[in-house]
């Protein structure tokens, strides 16, 4: 009897995902994440204001190899309203918002929050739990404290009503990120 022909792996290629993203803050964030995750993220970051817009989108991604599992994200503060209107024109993305700024979405790890609140107001409320918090830089403390609270600020954002001041639908992308973990945790 002859033997049978092994059959070789298919090889499970991970989907990029592409982060437009308004500032450096959200920049370290998304590199935070993918030290975090190991998936490769490609990240186009400082696109302030009007420079946001399909043809940048489509530019940029236009000498990149583009898989069906690959994404593109926009992730924004809400806190200027015409840029929304923008981002929504923007085809197959997937809006990262967070109203008014990122650091709601950090507080979000340390306590809830349910009140009208200002960009200056979330800045000096996180102050208050990282007193060396500096905007677009995250420390390894602070990385250690994103990633044991991130559980609790993906229930209490889902709380909040998308599109009011507070909220944010950035749990919607960590969601992803540990979908993709998963899957390739039960290849293995």
């Amino acid at each position: 009897m002859g033997r049978a022909k092994r059959q070789p792996k298919v090889r499970q290629i991970n989907p990029t995902f592409y982060v437009f993203c308004e500032g450096e803050t959200e920049k370290e964030y998304i590199n935070y994440l993918r030290s975090r995750y190991r998936i490769p993220i490609e990240i186009k970051s400082k696109i302030s204001g009007s420079k946001i817009s399909q043809r940048f989108v489509s530019g940029y991604l236009s000498d990149k190899i583009f898989t069906k599992n690959d994404k593109v994200f926009l992730f924004y503060d809400e806190d200027v309203s015409e840029i929304i209107d923008k981002l929504k024109s923007i085809k197959d993305s997937n809006l990262l918002l967070t109203n008014p700024c990122i650091e709601l979405w950090f507080i979000l790890h340390k306590q809830d929050l349910r009140k009208r609140v200002s960009s200056e107001d979330c800045v000096r409320l996180l102050k208050t739990h990282w007193k060396d918090y500096k905007k677009s830089l995250l420390t390894d403390k602070q990385k250690n404290e994103l990633d044991n609270g991130r559980n609790i600020a993906i229930d209490r954002a889902k709380e909040l009503k998308q599109n009011t001041n507070p909220s944010t639908n950035v749990y919607e992308f960590i969601e992803e990120l540990e979908e993709i973990v998963k899957q390739k945790s039960t290849k293995t």
